[in-house]
């Protein structure tokens, strides 16, 4: 289990010119990736360093969007205004994953413009939907390209500042003891800056090593 990648959801301007924007801030021309036909979305892919990958998404005019928990949750978030939806993690074998949540995955997949299909099983999507500082899973569909591949990149992920309580996270990921999701040998290159554990839970801030500098979105 890894951090794999973090989603945005789009601004008023819309998904090009958000993505355009984030991808200028950390230096890296953000990807075309193409269509959700299952959840009635669509992306743009910002690379990072270590097999992860910033996603920025946007709701169509498409039924699927009206039925589709991820469809939804985009939806939300962009009417709001727009910014941090969550963060995803990946796993080898997601039927782990469906023991934490008790419920089955839900297969996933993107038409990209040159036609390729990416393809994957996903879980708890209504989870970070109701309590939005616990990410969702993934498990990719095995001998594809990684959309961290999708383009060049020097940007990293460096820490995540998420509202909520670190007890809560570790539980949903099904951590238990020492060490758990606030540790750093966890997830040795990232930082979890937890605050707020009253206030309303989610991602607030993410951080990004570019260079020698650090960029905070």
């Amino acid at each position: 289990m890894r951090v794999d990648h973090l989603v945005f959801a789009a601004e008023p301007d819309g998904l090009v010119a958000t993505a355009k924007r984030l991808g200028d801030m950390l230096g890296v021309e953000p990807v075309d990736g193409g269509l959700h036909p299952r959840f009635g979305t669509r992306n743009s892919i910002v690379p990072l360093l270590e097999h992860r990958f910033l996603e920025v998404v946007e709701v169509l005019d498409h039924p699927a969007s009206d039925k589709a928990p991820f469809g939804q949750a985009v939806r939300a978030r962009s009417e709001a205004g727009g910014g941090w939806l969550g963060w995803v993690v990946e796993v080898e074998d997601i039927s782990v994953a469906e023991q934490l949540v008790g419920r089955p995955a839900v297969p996933g997949n993107r038409h990209r413009p040159d036609g390729v299909e990416v393809t994957w099983k996903q879980l708890g999507v209504r989870g970070t939907m109701s309590d939005p500082q616990v990410p969702f899973f993934i498990e990719w569909t095995p001998g594809q390209q990684h959309p961290s591949q999708d383009g060049a990149t020097d940007a990293a992920l460096e820490s995540l500042q998420i509202a909520g309580s670190p007890e809560r996270v570790r539980e949903w990921l099904g951590l238990v003891g020492e060490p758990g999701v606030d540790r750093d040998d966890w997830e040795p290159e990232i930082t979890f800056d937890f605050i707020a554990p009253m206030g309303t839970p989610g991602l607030m801030s993410v951080s990004f090593r570019c260079g020698d500098e650090t960029v905070v979105l």
